[in-house]
């Protein structure tokens, strides 16, 4: 019965995973930090985020929860970029090992999901992730979150869902940054917020948007998010030599939390 239900929660984790793409690779936290080749880097998940953070003591992960988002998107970019938001908000629930919260979110990813016409074999099997929660399965439903990542490609095939796997790449980078940030401006070490040190990282998410096909890139949302992108990388663009101070960490934050909220808001593009 658990090997079974592993296999059911691995497949649900698919659609929870879907922002990353088979071909990222897991990223240290030097490589997080230095980041100094673009084209040996992608786009980092939530959970290794979270991961090369490394802050001294237990981070008030409940502390980092919003709101709930809007299900009615009607654009597609959007719904992309807000589903890597949720999935971020998934690893925030895990981390705080908060059964209630993984399941509010989980259905919430699954109705935008569904927006975005992933199939009905994969959202069928939403009553796994509830199974690990009560459970408290942690460490086992992190394990499988890791191990789902590579599963991804087969998931996704046509030139478009490529596009809105980047989107939601993205928006899991945009997601996760903010609550980085926060963390360390909660409790700020000089260890955890050289993390932030990312230009050559932020300059290939800039060039990923790019890669995607011009019709998308064209969205106003997503054209906003590129722009803005432009000043997150001067931001984050801090000396080698030295970590970022609290005021340097604040900006960040208060640069990626802008994108955010353009991104959870901005619902008036078609």
């Amino acid at each position: 019965m658990f090997l079974a239900r592993r296999s059911l929660t691995a497949t649900l984790l698919l659609v929870l995973s879907v922002a990353f793409a088979a071909d990222v690779p897991h990223l240290s936290r030097d490589q997080l930090a230095k980041a100094v080749r673009s084209d040996s880097i992608s786009i980092p998940t939530p959970g290794e985020l979270f991961t090369a953070l490394e802050k001294p003591g237990k981070p008030n992960w409940t502390g980092q929860y919003r709101g709930p988002i809007p299900m009615t998107y009607r654009n597609r970019a959007q719904i992309a970029l807000n589903l890597g938001g949720l999935i971020a908000d998934g690893f925030i629930a895990v981390e705080a090992k908060d059964s209630q919260q993984v399941k509010n979110i989980g259905s919430d990813i699954i109705k935008l999901a569904k927006a975005l016409g992933v199939s009905e074999n994969l959202l069928s099997r939403g009553n796994s992730i509830n199974e690990f929660a009560e459970n408290d399965e942690w460490d086992v439903l992190q394990e499988e979150l890791e191990a789902t990542q590579n599963e991804v490609k087969s998931s996704m095939q046509t030139h478009s869902d490529q596009d809105l796997v980047i989107l939601v790449s993205v928006g899991g980078w945009i997601r996760g940054t903010q609550v980085v940030s926060a963390a360390i401006m909660q409790n700020y070490d000089e260890r955890s917020a050289k993390v932030l040190r990312q230009p050559a990282l932020v300059s290939f998410i800039h060039s990923k948007i790019n890669d995607i096909s011009p019709g998308l890139r064209a969205e106003p949302l997503v054209k906003d998010v590129n722009e803005q992108l432009v000043g997150i990388e001067k931001l984050v663009s801090f000396p080698a030599s030295k970590a970022p101070s609290v005021e340097e960490v604040r900006k960040v934050n208060e640069a990626v939390g802008k994108v955010m909220e353009a991104i959870q808001n901005k619902t008036d593009a078609r």
